[in-house]
């Protein structure tokens, strides 16, 4: 029973869309267990999932005791008398079948979607696409981007507005660029999303002309912050004397269908690269607008979009920073800033596992309308109700059945 009254859902509710036989069913159409003879799908997905809620700081060493705890068996109907070592982590994470937990993520991203009603969906369409860095502080991974002289791995994310709907791992140097992630996010969150009516909002990584000519002739809606100064040739201003120039926050400037420049790369005899300005011929929307507490600061918007009015693009970009709340909230709440595995499969797996845990704090915090760690705080508060329920009952009363004290 959940201890806050006023809340219109609670943990049992949210852990039961994961229901015993959707483990069961991709536990057998998987290879997620072969070789396994203690830590099958179903006991790491489970003990992810608690080790991510109730660990500040998780390692391999708290996994190991969090495995080892009877409360943890007793949750999620464990034998008790099974115990594992951190090295067995290590080398199962490693392993495992990484798309046993892409698949109840994604089962479960769709389930959260439909409880969305036609009208929210519809306020819901602008998808915001960013990344973040995490960087190995141990010096012992074996592959990834340079990132302050360490090895490190770039999360690329979509983001709905509610819940993370797409994730991509890159460790590939050319991903050290945005210009090559953002777009490579974009491209495969739509080959998911037939017949999609997003707009995708893109912060200053994304400055490629050529990208952003590239979404156009694939039809893609983008609005994207450019650098300023950016060289251009205005084909037709759209501003008239009935535009308004107050945009909130902003003072519109110049509101016009342009054509940007951008730098094509040339060697030299001596084997130098120059970049030569070449125009780029497919229309692009500009919007320039002033800061009005601060009005030396201006910003530059571009897109392919010719209907919204400045105000709509400027109010739409305004919502990619929710991206950057999530991101703050699985780094500070969920552990993301640690690398708990350096084996690519591992990293894999453990970010699903995030993703699957922050979508159920995410829906709690939605339907109950409280903020982050308000949500996580609850949620884990909930899961300790729960789990004391269980005891007495199965105890009679009396913990010390339980604890065999």
């Amino acid at each position: 029973m959940t201890i806050f009254k006023e809340h219109k859902i609670d943990i049992k509710q949210l852990l039961d869309v994961i229901p015993e036989a959707l483990l069961s069913h991709l536990s057998a159409h998987t290879k997620v267990d072969y070789y396994s003879k203690t830590l099958q799908g179903k006991k790491m997905f489970y003990l992810l999932m608690y080790g991510l809620l109730e660990n500040d700081r998780l390692s391999q060493r708290t996994l190991e005791d969090t495995f080892n705890d009877p409360v943890f068996k007793m949750l999620f109907n464990l034998d008790q008398d099974e115990s594992i070592r951190r090295s067995s982590i290590s080398e199962r994470l490693s392993k495992i079948d990484s798309s046993f937990f892409k698949q109840i993520y994604e089962c479960i991203y769709d389930q959260f979607s439909e409880l969305y009603s036609s009208c929210e969906g519809q306020k819901h369409n602008l998808i915001r696409v960013d990344s973040t860095i995490v960087s190995d502080v141990s010096g012992k991974m074996s592959e990834g981007l340079e990132n302050n002289g360490r090895k490190a791995i770039k999360y690329t994310m979509a983001f709905d507005g509610i819940l993370p709907c797409l994730s991509e791992i890159f460790t590939a140097p050319a991903y050290s660029s945005e210009d090559n992630a953002l777009p490579q996010a974009v491209l495969n969150h739509i080959k998911q999303e037939v017949g999609h009516q997003n707009i995708y909002l893109l912060d200053r990584g994304l400055q490629s002309t050529r990208n952003m000519q590239s979404f156009s002739k694939e039809k893609i809606t983008f609005i994207a912050r450019i650098k300023e100064n950016r060289k251009y040739e205005e084909l037709e201003p759209l501003i008239t004397d009935k535009t308004p120039a107050d945009l909130g926050t902003l003072v519109l400037l110049k509101d016009s269908i342009v054509n940007l420049y951008t730098g094509i790369p040339v060697k030299n005899k001596k084997g130098n690269i120059h970049h030569r300005e070449e125009l780029v011929t497919e229309p692009f929307r500009l919007i320039i607008a002033r800061s009005k507490e601060d009005q030396s600061k201006e910003y530059w918007f571009t897109s392919n979009d010719f209907e919204l009015s400045a105000q709509e693009i400027t109010d739409a970009y305004k919502r990619r920073w929710d991206i950057e709340v999530f991101f703050r909230f699985i780094k500070q709440e969920l552990n993301v800033r640690h690398l708990i595995s350096l084996n690519r499969n591992g990293i894999e797996v453990m970010l699903y596992m995030t993703l699957i845990v922050a979508m159920l704090v995410l829906i709690y915090k939605h339907a109950n309308n409280i903020g982050y760690k308000t949500a996580k705080r609850r949620f884990t508060m909930e899961m300790r109700n729960l789990i004391i329920s269980m005891i007495v009952v199965e105890c009679g009363g009396d913990p010390a059945i339980f604890f065999k004290t």
